[in-house]
Order: structure tokens, then sequence, then C-alpha cells
């Protein structure tokens, strides 16, 4: 969400409690009557859902001191701390014991995800609860830790875990009381590190003062220095005072050129001894090339009919790291822009972009061979109805961008939008927000949370005709007035997509077939297994050479009618054959390793016509034809 220092502590004030209007948008658009999302019951635990090529798995509640007593529904009211206890400290609260203290004035909005072999850390503006999801039917909640500071964003690295930290309220200890004085030493705004050795008692090893806080961080690995870890940090708050933090200043550039203000901080972290983490740059990324002035992009400020007022460039909210290409993509307020980060301590901007129909640049995602990225809009930031029949389709949406090479490098060139298309009510807070990747081979999907709009999948291989393919939604909290709540994000992550739900708590779905999308092609995305996955933190895919695979690009050659019925045929009575050796192999494998070679033969044979037929393809298909040839070769080779 958005976090200007008003905007944050109107939130903070308001989230799940308080009323917000609505402005209508100039223009109609269709409102699709027929779609299942629109109508549905209001309710906080029984709410109407409708669901369109996923299913509802399994979901969680917050824990206990993790939700707004005053909120509706008839939550209980955790216990209050006693007054005579010394200050909290960052300690868990494991599962059965006493709830955590109700602060007084502060959220209690889960925020974002991030994913560790069979764990879950979902981020709070009150601290962050940790999930074993191994039974993904019966997720157990590990731990919850009490660390207030803003909507405490995490990513996983290893035994560390990294926490942004941005409210002005936010402590060093982790403590709920706040800070009474002003420039006082007790406030922290930045980025924890938490060793995570031992889930259920998490000990904050690490925390890195920055003058603008942390809203978002990205972790960037070194490729070429193992030993060591970059955190980009992104701050969108006021700076603080140089008497609380020496060397900050909030001055015009043209007052003061070490003004905190446009510019991101990189801190590097030794993994060996993450406390010794610090700032070690504050690169200008948004300088103009010809004449070096800091503020070299988008300036704010009215930008005529039809417009979206455009936001100043002091700042990025998200940057999305892909360090295995050497890019990173730049959210950043009035813009969004192209990074190299081959050198992860001195990012480059290769190219900028801004958009009249975009208010505030808010997150992006590359498609796994970065040729495209995907930036959000967060009009109305996060907590408005921008999803109404009124409002335009191409306001609060998707602008999908293919990044293209040019004679001057890589630039990234506008392809279309997407947004998700049944119209909410104006009691449901709904824009574009977090989302990632679902990794079928072949294609270009996404998964992405609508706040109140649900979670909404769609295909962008066609990155000017993108396609919503699933869906889940639920009614609105209330039916009378807007109370802040639905889907911050949502990811694929081994298999699943987790959403994190700010006023229910976590859901856990399960994509079905249908016409946009095979078993097949669902099975291939679930053989891709990650150790870890963060927001904005992207690690090239790579399918194994299956028979599961193979058959998903079959299925997609077949959809397009790239490939003849007899073809695809001879392709799946082959694919079965290995199958079936395979499984013979492995119960008797001298038995039957005789057949193994004749197998692999026609699987090569087979692999030789296909490479004929992609000569005659083109586009998609030839791409296609490609892959399917390389994963029977390989469906050969470990036969043999």
């Amino acid at each position: 969400m958005r976090s200007a220092a008003a905007t944050f502590l109107c939130f903070s004030a308001v989230l799940l409690c308080a009323v917000i209007g609505g402005v209508a948008a100039e223009r109609q658009t269709p409102a699709a009557s027929t779609d299942p999302r629109v109508g549905l019951k209001a309710g906080l635990h029984d709410a109407g859902t409708a669901a369109r090529n996923m299913v509802l798995v399994s979901s969680l509640p917050k824990p206990e001191g993790f939700f707004d007593p005053k909120a509706p529904g008839g939550d209980p009211v955790p216990p209050e701390r006693d007054p005579n206890a010394p200050p909290p400290t960052p300690t868990p609260t494991p599962p059965g014991s006493p709830a955590a203290p109700r602060p007084s004035g502060l959220s209690f909005a889960n925020s974002d995800l991030a994913f560790s072999r069979n764990h879950v850390f979902v981020g709070n503006f009150h601290g962050f609860t940790t999930y074993d999801v191994d039974a993904v039917d019966r997720p157990r909640l590990l731990a919850s830790v009490v660390c207030p500071g803003g909507q405490g964003d995490m990513s996983v690295y290893g035994h560390l875990l990294f926490m942004s930290v941005e409210a002005t309220s936010g402590r060093v200890d982790c403590g709920t009381e706040g800070v009474q004085a002003p420039a006082s030493k007790e406030r922290f705004r930045g980025v924890r590190i938490f060793d995570i050795t031992d889930l259920r008692h998490p000990k904050q090893v690490a925390a890195v003062q920055t003058c603008r806080g942390s809203h978002t961080h990205t972790l960037v690995p070194d490729l070429h220095d193992p030993a060591t870890l970059y955190v980009y940090g992104s701050g969108t708050s006021s700076v603080r005072p140089g008497e609380e933090l020496a060397g900050c200043s909030g001055a015009d550039p043209k007052d003061d050129p070490n003004t905190a203000l446009f510019s991101i901080d990189v801190i590097k972290v030794p993994l060996a001894a993450p406390e010794k983490a610090a700032v070690i740059n504050r690169p200008r990324i948004f300088a103009d090339p010809k004449t070096g002035a800091i503020a070299g992009l988008e300036k704010g400020g009215d930008r005529g009919p039809g417009a979206q007022a455009s936001q100043s460039t002091n700042q990025c909210h998200d940057i999305t790291a892909f360090p295995e290409l050497g890019l990173a993509a730049g959210a950043c307020s009035g813009n969004g822009i192209l990074l190299d980060i081959s050198d992860p301590v001195h990012p480059v901007r290769l190219d900028d972009v801004a958009d009249k129909n975009f208010a505030y640049w808010h997150s992006a995602t590359f498609n796994n061979d970065g040729t495209k990225v995907i930036f959000t809009d967060e009009w109305g930031g996060g907590t408005r109805p921008r999803c109404r029949a009124t409002d335009p389709l191409n306001w609060g949406a998707d602008a999908i961008f293919d990044v293209v090479t040019t004679k001057d490098g890589r630039k990234l060139r506008f392809a279309g939008y997407f947004k998700m298309p049944a119209p909410q009510t104006e009691q449901e807070n709904c824009v574009a927000h977090n989302g990632s990747l679902v990794p079928v081979p072949g294609r270009d999907i996404m998964v992405q949370g609508w706040y109140q709009g649900g979670v909404s999948v769609f295909d962008f291989t066609d990155s000017a005709k993108p396609v919503e393919i699933a869906f889940f939604d639920r009614g609105p909290i209330d039916a009378t007035q807007l109370i802040t709540g639905g889907f911050w994000s949502a990811y694929w992550y081994n298999g699943r997509i987790y959403g994190s739900e700010i006023a229910r708590g976590i859901d856990v779905f399960e994509l079905t077939p249908s016409e946009h999308l095979t078993q097949n092609e669902i099975d291939a995305a679930s053989l891709v297994r990650a150790e870890e996955v963060n927001p904005q933190e992207q690690t090239r895919i790579v399918w194994p050479a299956t028979s599961v695979v193979a058959r998903a690009y079959v299925d997609q050659l077949t959809r397009s009618k790239g490939v003849t019925p007899a073809r695809a045929y001879d392709v799946k009575a082959a694919l079965d054959r290995a199958d079936r050796l395979r499984r013979d192999i492995s119960t008797a494998s001298s038995l039957y390793r005789k057949d193994a070679a004749p197998v692999a033969a026609q699987l090569d044979a087979l692999a030789a016509q296909l490479e004929h037929d992609a000569g005659a393809a083109s586009g998609r298909d030839a791409a296609r034809f490609t892959s399917l040839v390389a994963t029977i070769k390989g469906c050969a080779a470990k036969l043999r």
C-alpha cells in the first residue's frame, strides 16, 4: 500500500473499522452482470463466495492478538497486557499461549507473504506469524511475533528473516508503546533482521536504520559473492530529522544535494555476520542522464483531462530483482523503471516509462525470460473502491510492457492493460496489488490479489490481449460501509496459491482444469519446487524433462491448432510407453531394462519429426515445439 506519512496514519486509524468514500470515475465501463462475483453476500466470516477454475483448500483465521478487537463480526477481545509488566520484547507467542497485547491506535492488517521450505511467513502491521503448511489442508500456526512498525513486509534467506519497518511508532525493541519523545533513539525505521534457526523463537540480530524507513525491501543475492547478500530498501514516508539519524535530510535537492529523497538504500549483509549489516550506498537512480540532476523523472501534478494526476518520482514503492538476468524493475511512484543490477551495489537505470492512466506505480513482475514486465497501479492507495462499474478498466490496473532490445539497449515498450473484470461495490476496496507467476511451461500466467476484488489468475502470453482464466472472490466485509480487507497478495508456491487476506487470515487454493488450463499444465507447474520464494525477488524457473511437461506443451499446441491430431496422438502414445517402462523398471529393473533402448530410440525419432514440424511453425508455437523437442530428448536420455 502507498504510505506517504499522512496516508499511513490515516490508514492505520481507519483500517478494518472506518467508512471510506469513493469517487466515481469519469468514464463508464460495461458491468459484467452475469459474472458470479457480482452481488455476493456481505459478511466477515460468512460472506458469499464465487470461484471459477480454482478451489479453496483451507483457511486459517488470524491468531489471537492479530485481529482488531473492535472489528465487526464478534471477534473476541484479547486480554489486556499487565501494566506492571516490563516492556515487551520481540518474542513469539506459540499456539495455546496467552494472547498478544492489544495495542492502542495500531492496525492489525495482514500484509505480504514469504516462503521457506514448508513454512509461510505472514507480515502484519502488528508483527508477523509463521505457519507450517506441510499438510496444506491442515496448516499449523507455529508462532506469532509481536513487533509493530508498519505493514511489516517479509523476506527470507536461509536462516535469516527480513522485515520492513516504516511507521514512526516502530521501536528498536519491538515494543508496542510507541515512541513519544521527538528524535528519540528508541525509534526504529528501516530493515530488521531476525535469526529464525528456531522458528518458534526468532531472535532479532540486526536493525538497520534508514532515513525514510522501509516500506518494502528487495533481496538481491550477489551471484559472484555467495557470502554477501544485498537488500534494496524502499522508503516512501517522510525523512526523519538529522538529529534522530545522522545524515538524513528531507530538503529539496536544489538546497541539499545530499537529500535522502530521490534515492533508494543499498544494504550490505555479510551472511556470516548479519549483525554487521549496514547501508553502503544510496544510488541516484532517478537522475537525468544529461544534466545529472537527481530529480530527473516525473515532477508530479495535473496532466489534464482524462488523465490521472502524476506523482513525483522521489521514491520507489517496490523493486523486483531478477539477479540471474541482471535486471530489476522498479515501480517508483510516478514512473516504471528498468534497472541493470549486474553490479548490485550500483544499479543503473536502463529505461523509464510514464503512463497518463497510472496514479501510483506500485509493484512489478517479470515473466520467466525477462522479456515482459507487469507494473501495477495502486490508484486510491488500496483503501478505496476502484473496481466499480463506473471505473475505467485501465485505471487501477496492470500495465504490461515488453522488454525489447534496441540500438540504445534494453527498453520498455507498452503492450496492454489487464484489470480484474468483475465490477465491485462501493463497500469493497479494490485495485491491482501483489502477485506472482504461475509456472506453467510455455505460457506467461500470473496470479494476483485485488484486495476485496479477490484473487485473479490471468494469461498474458499475448502481451496485448491478457485473458482471465480463474478467480476466487468473497462478498464485502460489510453490506453498508467500506471496511478495508481483501487479498493483499496471492502467490504460487510449490503447487498451490496462498492468499494473504487483510482482515480474515490466510487462504490456500488449488487450480482446477478447464478450457483455459489442462491438468497436464497444472501438474507441470506443480513439478517446479522452490526452497524459498520472496515477493520482490525472482529466480529463473526450470522445468524437468518429464512426460508431464511434454504433455503440457502438446496440450498447448493442440489448443492453438499448431499440431495435427495424428502427431499429438503419436506423442502421447510414445510418452505413455515410456511412462509404463519407467514404472516397470522401478519395480523390476533387471527384467525390463533391456526394453529401454528401443523406447528411447522411438522418442528420439519422434523428436526428429517434431523438429521438422517446428520449422513450419511460427511465433509461440515454434517456441513450444522447440521446448517439446528438448523435453522429449531429455525423457529419452533418462531411459538410457
